[in-house]
């Protein structure tokens, strides 16, 4: 028998889609009907590389520098680039984990979520998947790797009750995020996808539509979920 757990509504998505506007919003809709909290499952390492960017002198340089051990990170086709960095990976999932038992914890008591990002295992390396999506060369970084991966399957085997995956082009995307990496922001666009959470519930909404029909269409799918929740 599957376990009682309150309701999950997850927002999905590349940067720039609008994931923390419509799940805020999302979130007070579900709050007119019942207890609702929302939930972030996200590690910040994006926006803590920009914020080292804008360091006097060396800034830029260490932004490049972490940035290019995360793009070997999530490139399944490089080596992990050393233990070092893949303790580092490992110690964010973990963390990552943490926060994902809160929020279990929470659904047990009875308490809605709604999260702007959930954890996956489909897509190593993007949208919240392990971060050791790369060639592990030696069994330590091997089994560092499985351990890994093992907690995002424990987490992806609780499906949301309702996926809600906002679909976006590039282009778009720079106009709205222009500090971002181009070419990082086109293969997590391309991936979106891939993205089925194995099977969950899921409406696809385009994320340039005008704002008023997204949040209507998405507020009706979610009064539809909870209703056969």
């Amino acid at each position: 028998m599957a376990e009682p757990l309150a309701p999950l509504i997850a927002v999905v998505g590349c940067d720039g889609s609008g994931k923390s506007t419509l799940s805020a919003d999302l979130l007070t809709h579900v709050r007119a009907s019942r207890r609702a909290e929302t939930g972030y499952l996200g590690l910040g390492s994006g926006e803590q590389g920009r914020r080292i960017g804008r360091w006097p002198l060396i800034g830029p340089a260490l932004q490049r520098f972490f940035e290019g051990v995360a793009d070997r990170l999530r490139d399944p086709a490089q080596p992990i680039p050393g233990i070092l960095a893949a303790r580092y990976a490992l110690r964010k999932s973990r963390k990552r984990r943490a926060k994902f038992d809160e929020l279990l914890a929470a659904r047990r008591a009875g308490i809605a979520i709604v999260t702007d990002r959930y954890p996956q295992v489909e897509v190593p390396g993007l949208h919240d998947g392990p971060i050791l999506a790369g060639i592990a060369t030696t069994p330590a970084l091997k089994a560092m790797q499985d351990e890994e991966r093992a907690l995002y399957a424990e987490m992806a085997a609780y499906h949301p009750t309702l996926v809600i995956r906002l679909h976006i082009d590039t282009d778009t995307v720079m106009t709205r995020k222009p500090d971002h990496d181009r070419r990082l922001i086109a293969a997590k666009v391309a991936s979106v996808p891939r993205l089925t959470f194995q099977g969950a519930p899921m409406i696809d909404l385009d994320a340039t539509m005008d704002y008023a029909e997204e949040l209507s269409l998405a507020k009706a799918a979610v009064d539809k979920a909870l209703a056969s929740a």
